[in-house]
C-alpha cells in the first residue's frame, strides 16, 4: 500500500505555499487603501491576483489536511492488519494522487502574466501550400483544445492560403490561466507527412511558427499615445456574409514608433474590430517588453536566447511512423490523431514541470 504524505512534501517546499499566503496578505492589505479603487484597471488586476492566490492556497491546504488524515488511517490499517481498511485507504490515496497531479500543475502557473487571457498567432513557414495547410491544422488543434478546456476562443484575423490552408491567423483565448498554459506552445512546430498536395505523395516537412502573448492591461502594463498609431480601414476578405464584404469594417492599426502592424476583420462593426486590433497591438508591445527584459536577464546569466526557425520545439511525424515529440522535454506520444484533435495537455504539463525551479 502506497503512502501519500511523503510524495507531497517535496512539491510543498518547491511551490512555497507559505510565501503565497504572505503575498495574499499583502495584496489584501492594499485593498484597504483609500485610493485603491481610483485606478479601476489596476484594482481589477490586484483583485484577480487575490482570487487566484486564494484558490491556490485553499486547494493546497485542503489536500495537505486530507493527506494527514489518510496517513493516520494508514497507520491504523497497518497496525491492525485490516485488509478492508487497507483497500479503502488505497482507493482514497489514488483519488488524492490524481487530485494532487491537477493541483501541482496549477501551482506551476505562478508567473506574473500566467493568469491572463492570451493572444495566439500562427504563421505558415516557407513552403507554400504545404506549410499553409499545416498552419490551418495547428489552428484547428488549438481551437479544439480550447473547446476541451471550456475556454472562450475568438478568431480575430485570418489570412487565407493561396490554394489551401492559411498564411496566418490571430486567436484570442479567454479563461483562467489561458496564457500560463499556452505559453508552452510558443515556438516552431514541425510536420513530417506524405503530402496530400503532391501527385507523387512524396514525404514533405513543413514548419509553422506559433506566437503566444499575454493579453495586456493597457493602463497598468503600458500606454500608447494616440499620435503613435495610424488606423486604416478596408473591406474584409474573409467569410462573414455580404455585410462584411460591402462595408469597410476591417481595421488595420500601425504602431508608428515600432512599425508593428495588426489587423482584425472578424466582427461586423468597425468599432469592434478596432477594439480587437488594439488588444492584439497591446499584447504584441507587452511581449516585446517581456522579451527585452528576458534578454537583459539572459545577458547577466550568460544564457543565449534563440527563437530561430531551425529550433523547432515540437515535431509531429505522420510518416513513416506516427509520433509527436517535444524536443524541450523529450515527452512523446504515438497518438498523433488525439494530439491534432486538441489533446495537448500532457505536453503542456510536461513543459510546466520542466520549468519548476528555473525562475520566471
Amino acid at each position: 500500500m502506497k503512502s501519500c504524505g511523503a510524495g507531497f512534501q517535496p512539491s510543498w517546499s518547491i511551490f512555497d505555499i507559505a510565501g503565497k499566503e504572505k503575498q495574499l496578505f499583502e495584496l489584501e492589505a492594499r485593498t484597504s487603501d483609500p485610493g485603491f479603487w481610483s485606478d479601476q484597471q489596476t484594482a481589477q488586476s490586484v483583485m484577480r491576483q487575490i482570487g487566484a492566490l486564494k484558490d491556490t492556497v485553499s486547494q493546497w491546504r485542503d489536500i495537505e489536511k486530507k493527506a494527514v488524515g489518510v496517513e493516520e488511517v494508514i497507520s491504523i490499517a497497518l497496525a491492525e492488519n485490516d485488509e478492508s481498511l487497507k483497500a479503502d485507504v488505497q482507493g482514497e490515496t489514488d483519488r488524492m494522487e490524481a487530485h494532487f497531479d491537477h493541483i501541482e500543475v496549477q501551482l506551476m502557473l505562478d508567473g506574473p502574466y500566467d493568469s491572463r487571457d492570451a493572444i495566439l498567432a500562427i504563421h505558415a513557414g516557407a513552403g507554400g501550400t504545404e506549410s499553409q495547410d499545416w498552419a490551418q491544422m495547428l489552428m484547428r488543434m488549438f481551437l479544439r483544445w480550447c473547446e476541451r478546456r471550456k475556454l472562450q476562443s475568438d478568431v480575430l484575423d485570418v489570412s487565407p492560403g493561396d490554394e489551401a490552408g492559411i498564411k496566418s491567423a490571430t486567436i484570442e483565448v479567454k479563461g483562467n490561466f489561458a496564457y500560463g498554459n499556452l505559453k508552452s506552445e510558443h515556438g516552431v512546430h514541425r510536420l513530417v507527412r506524405l503530402s496530400p498536395f503532391d501527385a507523387d505523395h512524396a514525404r514533405h516537412t513543413s514548419f509553422a511558427l506559433v506566437e503566444v502573448m499575454p493579453e495586456a492591461e493597457a493602463r497598468s502594463d503600458l500606454q500608447i499615445s494616440p499620435e503613435d498609431i495610424r488606423v486604416d480601414t478596408f473591406r474584409s476578405s474573409g467569410p462573414g456574409g455580404q455585410h462584411m464584404q460591402k462595408t469597410s469594417s476591417a481595421v488595420r492599426i500601425t504602431h508608428i514608433p515600432t512599425g508593428l502592424v495588426v489587423s482584425c476583420q472578424s466582427e461586423r462593426s468597425q468599432h469592434q474590430n478596432k477594439e480587437s486590433a488594439l488588444r492584439v497591438l497591446y499584447a504584441r508591445l507587452l511581449e516585446k517588453e517581456i522579451e527585452k527584459r528576458e534578454a537583459e536577464q539572459a545577458k547577466i546569466k550568460g544564457k543565449r536566447i534563440d527563437a530561430g526557425w531551425g529550433n523547432q520545439i515540437r515535431s509531429y511525424v505522420l510518416h513513416p511512423y506516427k509520433m509527436v515529440k517535444d524536443h524541450r522535454t523529450e515527452h512523446e506520444t504515438s497518438n498523433t490523431a488525439a494530439v491534432l484533435d486538441g489533446e495537448i495537455d500532457e505536453f503542456i504539463n510536461a513543459y510546466l514541470r520542466s520549468k519548476v525551479g528555473e525562475g520566471k
